[in-house]
C-alpha cells in the first residue's frame, strides 16, 4: 500500500479554484501558505478525487504501514468507517474525503468558525450535542460520535429554520462565514440551555463574520431562540425533529449511536510496538504541530469516560483530566464555590474551543499563560499522573521545571487534579487582559486565592502568566502578604515585591515593562474586587 501526499496549492489548481485571484478573501488561509500535507488515500496512487498525474508536490511512501485503527461514526444521516490516519483533522476528512465542502476551511486556528461542526454522544446515557471547529479536531476525536456538517441539517427543498432565519433577517452577504452561524445555532437547538436571545448569540461567539456588522445575525439568533420556547423538558433532538427544526433522521440517531458503541471495542488503541502520544481536545497541539501530529501514533483520553466528571469528596474538588472548560461552567460544585466563574470563562476563548479544551492539556501543553494553569494554581491544586500501571501524585506548582519542561516522562498522562474547596473566609478571583478581550491570548492573566484570619491575611497564593517562561506562583509577594492586614500601603509594596519575582519578554503580546505594569494593575484589581473599601486607596 501507499499514500499519497498532495500540497495545498497543487489541490486548489487541480480543484479549479480560478478565482482565487477575483476573490482572494474567500480563499486566505494558513493552510494555502504552509502547504500542510494532506492525505488522499491508502491505498495506490490515483485513488480519490486526484489522478495520478497532478502537478502537485507528492511524496510517495511504499514502506509496509502500521496497521491503523478502524474509526467508526456516524456522519450526517450516513454510518462511516475509515482506517485513515486518527490525527487527521476532521475538517480534512469532511472536506477532502467525503466532498462535504459546505464545512469551509478558514483560520485553522480555531479563531474563525467557519469549519463549525457538531458532536452528538451518549454522555451517561443522554444525547449531547457540542459544536467544535473541525480545522482542530482530531479524526480520532469522531469515533463512536455523530458528527454533523452543514450538510446533515438541509431539510431540502426547502430550507430549514434556521436558515430561513438568517434569509428573513439579512444575516449573510457573501456566505463564507454562514455555514459556521448556522452549526452554531443548530447547536444552540440541541442544547438544553435556556432558549434567550442572550444564549442563542453566546451560541456563535467562535463564528466571524466580516460583512454583515453582527446585528442582523443577532436578529437572526433570536429569532431561532424563539422557535424553542415550547421546548420545556423534552429531549432537544426529539424536539427539533418533530417541530422540524432539523432534519427527521435526528430523533433516532441516540438509538443508532447506542448500537454503534455496543459495536465498537472499546478504547480507540494505537498500532501495536509504539510509543504514542497522548491527545486531548487538540486545540493547543492543531494550532502548533499540525503536521507533526498527523503520522504520530496517537491515544486519544478526550472521550474516555474514566477521565470525565467533578465530583465532591470530603472537603475537595475533583476534577476529571479530561473536562472541558465548558464542564467547568457546567459544573453545580464550580459554580457554588465561584460565583464569578461565567465570567472568568468569557475571557477564556470560545464556546467551540471551550467544548474541546481540556484541564489536561492546558496544564501539560505548559503555556507559560495558560488560563486553566493559572486558575488551578492559585487554588493549589495537585494533579494525578499515570503511566497505565502504576500512579502518582504531584502538586501542579511542581510540575513546570522551565519553558516547555515537565516533571512527566512520557508515558505518563494525568487523569484528574483535586484542590480544597474554599470557606467563608476564602476569596478568590482570576484576572486576564489581552489585545482583543475575548478569542484571545493572554498578555497577562493572574488569579488569588486569600483566606482571612479575622482582619488578618492567613494564607494567600497569587499565581501569574505571562510574566516568565512558566506559570508562576508569587512566592515572595504571599510571604509578604501573610498576616498583615489588606491597606492600600500594603498591597502597594506587596506589587513592588511582585515585580521582583518576574521576568516577561517583549512579544507580540507586549513589552515587558507593559507586562510589568499589567500584573501591578491586575494584584491591584484582585484587592479592589475583594475589598471594594481599598478602592480609594490604590486608584490614588
Amino acid at each position: 500500500m501507499r499514500r499519497v501526499y498532495v500540497g495545498y496549492k497543487a489541490y486548489l489548481r487541480y480543484a479549479g479554484v480560478i478565482h482565487i485571484v477575483a476573490y482572494p478573501s474567500l480563499f486566505i488561509s494558513a493552510r494555502i501558505t504552509r502547504t500542510r500535507p494532506l492525505f488522499l488515500s491508502q491505498e495506490i496512487p490515483g485513488q480519490g478525487p486526484f489522478p495520478a498525474g497532478i502537478d502537485g508536490k507528492f511524496s510517495l511512501t511504499s514502506e509496509k504501514p502500521q496497521l491503523l485503527p478502524v474509526l467508526k461514526f456516524i456522519l450526517n444521516n450516513e454510518d462511516v468507517g475509515t482506517t485513515l490516519p486518527p490525527g487527521m483533522p476532521l475538517l480534512d476528512f469532511i472536506r477532502y474525503h467525503q466532498h462535504l465542502t459546505g464545512t469551509k476551511t478558514g483560520c485553522n486556528e480555531g479563531d474563525c468558525g467557519a469549519c463549525t461542526i457538531l458532536a452528538g454522544e451518549l454522555l451517561h446515557g443522554v444525547l449531547t450535542y457540542r459544536s467544535f471547529t473541525s480545522c482542530l479536531m482530531p479524526l480520532g476525536n469522531a469515533h463512536g460520535k455523530h458528527i454533523v456538517t452543514i450538510e446533515g441539517i438541509n431539510m431540502l427543498p426547502a430550507l430549514n429554520t434556521i436558515q430561513q432565519a438568517m434569509v428573513d433577517n439579512a444575516a449573510t452577504q457573501c456566505g463564507f462565514c454562514t455555514p459556521g452561524f448556522v452549526m452554531s445555532l443548530a447547536g444552540f437547538c440541541l442544547s438544553r440551555q435556556a432558549p434567550t436571545p442572550e444564549n442563542a448569540v453566546t451560541a456563535v461567539d467562535g463564528n466571524i463574520c466580516r460583512c454583515t456588522g453582527y446585528k442582523s445575525i443577532e436578529r437572526a439568533a433570536a429569532a431561532v431562540a424563539a422557535q424553542l420556547v415550547g421546548r420545556n423538558n423534552e429531549e432537544p433532538a426529539q424536539f427539533a425533529a418533530a417541530h422540524q427544526l432539523l432534519p427527521a433522521y435526528f430523533s433516532g440517531i441516540k438509538e443508532r449511536l447506542k448500537r454503534l458503541l455496543l459495536s465498537l471495542n472499546g478504547e480507540l488503541t494505537p498500532p501495536s510496538g509504539t510509543t504514542p502520544r497522548f491527545m486531548g481536545g487538540g486545540t493547543d497541539l492543531y494550532v502548533q504541530q499540525p503536521e507533526e501530529i498527523q503520522e504520530q501514533p496517537l491515544r486519544f483520553l478526550f472521550g474516555q469516560e474514566m477521565l470525565k466528571g467533578i465530583t465532591r469528596e470530603d472537603n475537595r474538588c475533583v476534577v476529571g483530566a479530561a473536562c472541558t472548560v465548558n464542564d467547568l461552567l457546567a459544573s453545580p460544585i464550580m459554580r457554588t464555590y465561584f460565583p464569578a466563574l461565567e465570567s472568568y470563562v468569557s475571557l477564556i476563548s470560545s464556546t467551540p474551543i471551550r467544548n474541546m479544551a481540556t484541564i489536561a492539556g492546558n496544564f501539560i501543553n505548559a503555556s507559560p499563560i495558560g488560563d486553566l494553569t493559572i486558575f488551578f494554581l492559585a487554588l493549589d491544586a495537585t494533579i494525578e499522573l499515570s503511566d497505565g500501571t502504576t500512579t502518582r501524585t504531584l502538586p501542579l506548582r511542581e510540575l513546570y521545571k522551565g519553558y516547555k519542561q515537565l516533571d512527566k516522562r512520557p508515558e505518563e498522562y494525568m487523569t484528574r487534579c483535586w484542590f480544597d474547596l474554599p470557606d467563608a473566609s476564602t476569596g478568590f478571583h482570576f484576572e486576564k487582559v489581552s489585545k482583543r478581550t475575548h478569542l484571545d491570548i493572554a498578555s497577562v492573566n493572574t488569579a488569588i486565592c486569600i483566606t482571612m484570619k479575622g482582619n488578618l491575611i492567613g494564607t494567600v497564593r497569587i499565581s501569574a502568566g505571562g510574566v516568565g517562561p512558566v506559570p508562576a506562583l508569587l512566592t515572595d509577594t504571599a510571604a509578604f502578604l501573610i498576616g498583615k492586614a489588606p491597606s492600600g500601603a500594603v498591597i502597594k509594596v506587596a506589587c513592588a515585591i511582585a515585580q521582583s519575582e518576574v521576568t516577561p519578554i517583549s512579544d507580540a503580546r507586549g513589552t515587558a515593562v507593559y507586562k510589568r505594569l499589567l500584573l501591578e494593575q491586575l494584584i491591584k484589581a484582585h484587592f479592589i474586587t475583594l475589598f471594594p473599601s481599598l478602592q480609594v486607596e490604590l486608584l490614588l
